[in-house]
């Protein structure tokens, strides 16, 4: 075992893929020289050579084309985006084209590819590198999106993603990238898309999120009274969603509050309410709860911490949840 940063548990992965299949390999910008805005390809372009760490121009759509045709012609690319604001130039790319192939082609052809994004906020950075486009994403047939929240799933989900004959959305929440440590197995092993993950059990609340807004739940939970016993699941895959993980939970503890960093409108936890109302409607104590972030453009720096979710306005929930 060793003790491992997300950032660290994201490296190890690629470096053992790469080093167990000669067909993976990275392009981006800065991915090589540099090892990545946030040091996550470091070392890696030393290690397996710039033909496979590839040092793309700032071009996100022709990122993402190239890394599709490498795909259909039998490679394992990821790509990487450095923040999830530079989705937009790629996402004709993505939408049109990586998503849709296998049903184009009738199966004839899959794209093996992994799109590796950091995304959220809480690190102070300017305009387009803050935000959590995951429902837009979600919303497309085709692909398979994935956000982590400890570095035991990071490396365990990215190698399945990779391993995956059709396109991952791979969503690295930026905020923790090195906020904690986990012990995280040295040798490979996969965490399967798709499985959410029982966090904590409880019988009164079920609590449902993913990335980096698992930590703030993890938060409230702690400052809950002694006598509230609150279940904590971390979806872990946005899509496809783990439907019976949720209505087993809620089915048992009757009340729910999702939490995630997006805008509350057509967020996933609109998506995730529905799937609740539709399952477990007689089991229902009280009205689904949503603590997410505010239907605006992700503030500036002074205003940013009060735009994300925080313990205080998850356990508010919970608590408005329980005295329904």
């Amino acid at each position: 075992m060793a003790n491992l940063t997300l950032v660290q548990a994201i490296n190890l992965a690629l470096t053992q893929e790469m080093e167990a299949d000669p067909r993976v390999v990275l392009l981006g910008e800065d991915v090589g020289k540099n090892g990545g805005v946030f040091r996550v390809t470091e070392g890696l372009q030393a290690r397996f050579g710039a033909e496979r760490v590839v040092d793309t121009p700032l071009a996100e759509s022709g990122i993402i084309g190239t890394a599709i045709g490498l795909a259909m012609a039998g490679m394992r690319p990821i790509p990487e985006i450095q923040f999830e604001g530079f989705m937009g130039p790629a996402y004709d790319q993505i939408v049109n084209h990586a998503a849709r192939f296998r049903t184009r082609t009738r199966g004839a052809i899959t794209i093996p590819l992994t799109i590796r994004v950091p995304v959220g906020g809480g690190i102070h950075a300017p305009e387009l590198h803050s935000d959590s486009p995951e429902a837009i994403y979600a919303h497309t047939p085709g692909l398979k999106i994935v956000m982590p929240s400890t570095p035991y799933d990071a490396k365990g989900l990215l190698i399945a993603a990779i391993r995956d004959p059709d396109p991952v959305i791979f969503f690295e929440p930026k905020r923790i990238y090195r906020a904690f440590r986990e012990e995280v197995p040295e040798d490979e092993y996969t965490v399967p898309i798709g499985k959410a993950k029982l966090v904590s059990e409880g019988d009164d609340v079920t609590v449902i999120s993913w990335g980096a807004s698992v930590t703030a739940c993890l938060e409230a939970l702690d400052a809950l009274p002694e006598d509230v016993s609150a279940e904590l699941i971390d979806l872990r895959t946005i899509y496809p969603i783990d439907h019976d993980t949720i209505a087993a939970s809620v089915e048992k503890t009757g009340r729910c509050v999702i939490v995630h960093e997006a805008p509350k409108t057509c967020g996933m936890g609109a998506e995730l309410a529905t799937i609740i109302q539709e399952r477990c409607f007689l089991n229902l104590e009280a009205p689904v709860q949503r603590v997410c972030g505010f239907d605006t453009v992700m503030p500036y720096y002074k205003l940013e911490l009060e735009y994300l979710p925080d313990a205080k306005r998850i356990g508010e929930a919970i608590g408005q949840c329980l005295a329904y």
